[in-house]
């Protein structure tokens, strides 16, 4: 029988090591764009709750042009000198055309009460893009727009923004690691005489995202997301203005089932809310909000179907 024949390891000599794997620098992902970096937190904390009745109906004619129309029938609180939330009764219908194509997205709402919103993208190339945002009303010195040129480099991504009133600003975000980013902005809106500056920091992985974000105006944003499984996520987030002193924390969950969509939160005021998306069917969603502030003693309670894709 042959012997079996072990290596020995020489004496004093310590267990080989794994390499730690090398950061090529100059290949590093591109970051979310500066005005989203908070979105996972976004999308936990502040869901779209509503009070009263919505439906809504959308039709595509084509692969590229679509309508919609919303009907919506509840509450809208009015301007009041008491710390009671006063309410008024009110209904409107929204009609609205949407255009899609690889490199141009127009998006178009009109409601009764005669405004107007419309919206654009278009892409000159892979890396530069401009988009549009206006909104028309009959109210006096309500109306407004803005334009966005947008441009993507391969590890960054800068912004330059132009609005009326005399509003300029521009913002620029760098990865510095394949986790972590950090940006800046500078704004300056001539019709109110006022400028600003503000930082931004962003570290994300599989399993969280942290973002911090800090304005000379006076705002600081802390934001913490933890994926506990791909339908799980765990958020929360820290408001502070230290010029007013307000400060709001709230915590809160985003959970995604087989047919339905379920977020929520809870913040240091008191306020509670919740919103439900589920799919009754191919083309068919139901819809349920509640939020409840017990500080202000307002509570909002609706329901909604949207039809269509």
């Amino acid at each position: 029988m042959a012997a079996t024949t072990v290596k020995a390891e020489p004496l004093g000599q310590p267990p080989e090591e794994k390499v730690a794997e090398r950061v090529d620098y100059l290949n590093l992902p591109c970051p979310l764009p500066y005005e989203e970096i908070h979105r996972e937190a976004l999308m936990s904390l502040k869901p779209d709750v509503f009070e009263g009745f919505r439906f809504e109906f959308n039709k595509g004619l084509n692969p590229q042009f679509a309508l919609s129309h919303s009907v919506y029938m509840g509450l809208t609180e009015i301007p009041s000198q008491s710390s009671e939330t006063i309410k008024i009764p009110t209904a409107q219908y929204e009609f609205g055309a949407n255009f899609m194509d690889p490199k141009l997205l127009l998006l178009g709402r009109v409601l009764t009460d005669g405004r107007l919103n419309a919206r654009a993208k278009w892409d000159f190339t892979d890396n530069f893009s401009l988009k549009a945002n206006a909104l028309l009303t009959n109210e006096p010195h309500m109306s407004h727009g803005m334009f966005n040129f947008d441009y993507k480099g391969t590890d960054y991504r800068a912004q330059f923004q132009l609005g009326n009133g005399a509003l300029f600003g521009a913002n620029y975000i760098q990865s510095v690691s394949p986790h972590l980013s950090l940006g800046g902005e500078v704004f300056w809106a001539g019709q109110h005489r006022k400028s600003g500056i503000g930082y931004a920091a962003r570290y994300n992985t599989n399993k969280m995202v942290a973002t911090g974000q800090v304005a000379s105006t006076g705002m600081v944003a802390l934001s913490y997301v933890q994926k506990v499984s791909e339908k799980v996520s765990l958020a929360s987030d820290f408001m502070y203005n230290y010029m007013s002193r307000d400060v709001t924390a709230s915590v809160g969950y985003d959970y995604i089932l087989r047919q339905a969509r379920l977020r929520g939160k809870i913040d240091s005021n008191g306020c509670v809310s919740a919103f439900l998306e589920e799919r009754l069917n191919m083309g068919l969603n139901f819809n349920l909000s509640a939020e409840l502030d017990h500080s202000k003693k307002d509570y909002k309670f609706g329901f909604g179907l949207t039809v269509g894709q």
